[in-house]
């Protein structure tokens, strides 16, 4: 006689890449996890739901595979890795992480935007090199108050931007798909009046076909050669092949970037551009947004099995 296993009983969740740490002690005990790569015919005509750690892809092809899934569980904001196009038909759920990574994302933003305008990488960097016994102060770099700041996007992190940056004493306009009759900014019907009234813009949308490589050319031209581009949305709102153009011929000022086009790969011109900051992806990762995105994928998890209302789902 075979003993039942511990985990029978458990609601079974589709795993799509390994749980980080401490995904993996919260939900201890709780359900019964496979990893896609490891899941047999069983398993997939079981399963009812997907956890997708980061930015791991859901295809249609996923989808199809799996015919008794209702829901989608997604750790990050952004929900443009999943197709939802493939949900919508088969009326499948998709939660997010809700405004969990909106504080820590917002701040970020704030400090790319000043490290951006007062050379903060760059001054420290002639420091660490010795050239300011050698050579003297670093050239004078401009002030971040009083700056026009356009944010495209205004909403739970684009808001929090736009509050922060308004103590500065910064001026806020934003751009996003409808004017927002709670917002005390001024609003602009396009991208580009946006940037030609603005010293820093600000990319806080999500990535949807209307948006992708929203920021061309023409965008950063009229941002102009003082002006600077902040990205923590996604890259693929901005054409990198451009971005790289304009700020070596100086038509761009300027560019804080966290979020690029094919992560994890940078295009290597802007490493040596002293008027760039780069960083990997990080401005969600904090400790206290980690534990926040494990309490909101453990509450749609318990929602859903247990039949009650989803906490965080996405309007597909």
């Amino acid at each position: 006689m075979v003993a039942p296993s511990p985990d029978a009983g458990k609601p079974l969740v589709i795993l799509l890449r390994p749980l980080y740490p401490e995904f993996a002690a919260a939900l201890d005990g709780r359900f019964r996890f496979v990893l896609a790569a490891d899941a047999d015919e069983g398993n997939a005509a079981e399963a009812r739901a997907v956890l997708v750690p980061a930015l791991t892809p859901v295809s249609a092809d996923l989808v199809a595979r799996l015919p008794k899934l209702e829901i989608v569980v997604a750790t990050s904001t952004g929900v443009d890795h999943i197709d939802l196009d493939a949900c919508r038909r088969r009326g499948i759920s998709v939660t997010n992480a809700g405004e969990v990574f909106a504080p820590d994302v917002a701040d970020y933003a704030v400090g790319l935007v000043v490290a951006v305008l007062r050379r903060v990488a760059a001054a420290e960097a002639y420091l660490r090199r010795g050239r300011w016994a050698a050579d003297g102060d670093y050239p004078l770099a401009t002030k971040v108050s009083g700056k026009r700041v356009g944010i495209v996007g205004l909403g739970s992190i684009g808001g929090l931007v736009a509050r922060r940056l308004a103590a500065f004493g910064c001026v806020i306009a934003y751009n996003s798909r409808s004017p927002k009759a709670s917002a005390p900014y001024k609003f602009y019907p396009s991208v580009r009046e946006l940037a030609a009234e603005s010293d820093v813009l600000v990319l806080s949308c999500a990535l949807t076909e209307e948006t992708r490589r929203m920021v061309g050319r023409e965008v950063m031209e009229a941002l102009g050669k003082g002006g600077v581009l902040v990205n923590v949305g996604r890259g693929g709102l901005v054409d990198e092949a451009e971005l790289v153009r304009c700020l070596r011929e100086g038509v761009l000022g300027g560019a804080g970037l966290d979020v690029y086009e094919n992560e994890p790969e940078v295009p290597p011109e802007l490493w040596g551009m002293d008027n760039v900051v780069l960083s990997d992806h990080r401005a969600v990762i904090t400790p206290e947004s980690i534990q926040g995105v494990v309490d909101v994928v453990k509450a749609n998890l318990d929602a859903f099995f247990s039949g009650k209302p989803l906490v965080s789902q996405v309007q597909l």
